[in-house]
């Protein structure tokens, strides 16, 4: 999630806290039982920030079972330039990153093409099936 998260936000996965090569060897540092960790915990990256320091920090919890219901969460990712940029500019920005996000592992629900209310977004799921949209 955290390589997938990163294209899709332009962001960069976060480095272990300084000396530690590893987040498992930071988090055994901090004294975590070794029975806590999941099986490749900390081996790579669990949170995302971005690199300009302006945006949150995004951390993903390793859990054992599938997403099995509705999501908790919803992202829009606004690549359009919102409604003062023309449609078709819009539209455009809009399909390349989805063409980018399926590349990368997503898979489109759904395209919402209204173009007498002015609107064209498309509904999308990660690579564990969390929903979020591209407008």
């Amino acid at each position: 999630m955290v390589a997938f998260w990163a294209e899709a936000l332009g962001y960069v996965p976060e480095p272990p806290p300084g000396g530690h090569a590893t987040w498992r060897a930071y988090w055994a540092a901090m004294g975590v039982p070794e029975e806590e960790l999941p099986a490749g915990a900390g081996d790579v990256p669990e949170s995302l920030v971005d690199p300009a320091g302006h945006g949150p920090r995004v951390w993903f919890q390793q859990v054992p079972e599938a997403k099995a219901a509705k999501n908790r969460w919803h992202l829009d990712l606004k690549v359009g330039g919102g409604r003062d940029v023309a449609l078709d500019v819009r539209v455009r920005r809009v399909r390349a990153t989805v063409d980018r996000l399926v590349k990368a592992g997503a898979t489109v629900l759904r395209i919402n093409d209204e173009p007498d209310m002015g609107f064209y977004a498309t509904a999308m799921q990660d690579p564990e099936g969390n929903e979020f949209d591209v407008v």
